[in-house]
C-alpha cells in the first residue's frame, strides 16, 4: 500500500472514530458492504484496509 493510500485509510479511520466512536467499525463495514455491492474493488481493499485499522487500534508510528 502507498503511503498515500495509508493516510487515506488512517484520515478515514480517525474521521469515523471521531464522528461514531466505538460504533465506527460497524459503519466502516455499512460503508464496505455498499461498495462490494456496486463491485468497486479498488474501494472495497480501502474499505477493508479501514476495517482492519479501526480493529487494531491506531499505527503506534502515527502517534508521535
Amino acid at each position: 500500500m502507498s503511503d498515500k493510500d495509508e493516510r487515506s485509510v488512517e484520515a478515514a479511520a480517525s474521521a469515523l472514530e471521531a464522528q461514531y466512536g466505538e460504533d465506527a467499525v460497524v459503519i466502516a463495514t455499512l460503508r464496505a458492504a455498499e461498495i462490494a455491492a456496486m463491485g468497486d474493488a479498488d474501494a472495497l481493499a480501502h474499505w477493508d484496509a479501514v476495517i482492519a485499522r479501526l480493529e487494531s487500534g491506531p499505527d503506534q508510528a502515527n502517534l508521535n
